[in-house]
């Protein structure tokens, strides 16, 4: 069951942007048949805004895991969260302050994002860096599954 769901959507602007291909298609094919040129680049925007939709990556906390996009991360190895409110928090924790180790899930489109620490000693990679409008939101139900998990495995010693 899930804890905690977020789509991490395209902005309004990208799909504004990405609305230049049509003129760019209509210039191309006009010359050859203006009719032919608008079909194309009416499919390709709606292609283009397809694609945007489909590999917009979803976060999704469950009582045992942390997925972001295609990686999962059991909340057992999941470590300290540090919300990064603010672009400029992001900004540095994606520029000098970038550990090369780290996992990330970065939309451009999104000014802040999470840190979680890996507490997995086999695990090379330090840290997972991930963009979501919430922070806060997604630390605080990460650690309030991971107090739920060190409760049950309080009660049930064979985990």
């Amino acid at each position: 069951m899930s804890k905690y769901r977020e789509r991490l959507w395209p902005a309004p602007w990208i799909f504004l942007g990405s609305a230049l291909i049509l003129p760019a298609v209509i210039l191309v094919f006009a010359p050859i048949n203006f009719i032919v040129g608008v079909i194309l680049a009416v499919a390709l925007y709606l292609g283009c805004c397809a694609v945007l939709v489909w590999a917009s990556p979803v976060i999704e906390v469950t009582e045992s895991q942390l997925a972001v996009g295609s990686a999962r991360l059991p909340l057992v190895f999941a470590g300290d969260a540090t919300p990064l409110t603010t672009k400029e928090a992001t900004r540095l924790a994606v520029g000098p302050e970038l550990d090369a180790r780290a996992w990330l899930c970065l939309r451009g489109w999104v000014g802040t994002s999470l840190r979680i620490n890996i507490d997995d000693p086999n695990d090379p990679v330090p840290y997972w860096l991930f963009s979501t409008r919430q922070p806060n939101d997604v630390a605080r139900v990460i650690a309030d599954a991971r107090e739920e998990l060190r409760r049950a495995r309080g009660v049930d010693s064979s985990w």
